[in-house]
């Protein structure tokens, strides 16, 4: 048996530095063997040094996806390569939108991506909302409505085509899969506030692409147990989505990061 912590949306970069050193001593204390991060750890220009002082201070595997915020004052593509590179010279590090499935036990296998709000859910149309994302990360900067929805469904796709290449073979080999990501998958998990968010922020707090993946990986493998476990929206909320399809969506507060949930795994 492995125990797994869950951390999702800490954000690390809100504390001052004495309380980002509490909350790596408060990880490090856990009885946990091994470390699950679910985005929104810092910011592009800290992220990496925030996944480095983990590595140093838990001395465990901490495996990991990339949050909207992780990205800000940076770009996509530049800080999905320094953490790469940061997992390349560090191997108790494991950034899984760049990983195909990692074995934790016999029976439980990881897989994971970043994930999206995609835009494909709720009425993206007609929406008032306006993210700090289209203003602090380089792709997302000076484009329009329509140019925008085309990038959001890119990464979204993105997502669903890591999902689609990596879940047939964990389904296959594994008798209970997780998924990590950071924005939901589903309606159904996109939880804010106590209840599923409205039409007006589904476009941005879900990834419709990322839910077709897995649920059609749950409908071929009905003999087989899926968890999905997300964040994005602080709102916390569970859901079964499918009989062997659970999902776990992970509240937060800013600048008080916590440990979401510990999972004893067979």
């Amino acid at each position: 048996m492995k125990r797994l912590a869950w951390v999702t949306d800490a954000h690390l970069n809100f504390l001052r530095p004495g309380r980002v050193e509490d909350f790596y001593r408060t990880l490090s204390a856990s009885a946990a063997d091994a470390f699950l991060i679910g985005g929104d750890l810092g910011e592009a220009p800290d992220v990496a040094l925030h996944l480095n002082a983990l590595g140093d201070r838990l001395a465990r595997p901490v495996y990991f996806v990339l949050g909207n915020h992780d990205f800000y004052r940076g770009s996509i593509a530049g800080v999905r390569a320094t953490v790469a590179a940061l997992c390349g010279a560090r191997p108790d590090l494991h950034y899984l939108s760049a990983s195909g499935v990692v074995p934790l036990t016999e029976d439980t296998a990881l897989v994971g991506h970043d994930g999206w709000g995609d835009g494909r859910l709720g009425d993206y149309g007609g929406s008032p909302v306006a993210l700090n994302d289209w203003r602090l990360i380089d792709e997302f900067a000076g484009l329009g409505r329509a140019d925008r929805l085309a990038k959001l469904h890119a990464l979204g796709d993105e997502a669903a085509a890591h999902l689609r290449a990596v879940l047939p073979a964990a389904l296959v080999q594994h008798r209970h899969v997780l998924v990590l990501t950071h924005v939901p998958p589903f309606r159904e998990a996109c939880w804010h506030e106590g209840r599923v968010s409205g039409d007006d922020w589904l476009p941005h707090f879900a990834c419709k692409a990322a839910g077709g993946a897995v649920a059609e990986a749950a409908a071929a493998h009905p003999d087989r147990q899926m968890t999905v476990l997300c964040g994005h929206t602080h709102g916390a909320g569970e859901a079964q989505v499918l009989p062997n399809l659970r999902v776990f969506t992970g509240g937060a507060v800013y600048g008080a990061p916590v440990i979401q949930r510990v999972f004893d795994i067979q």
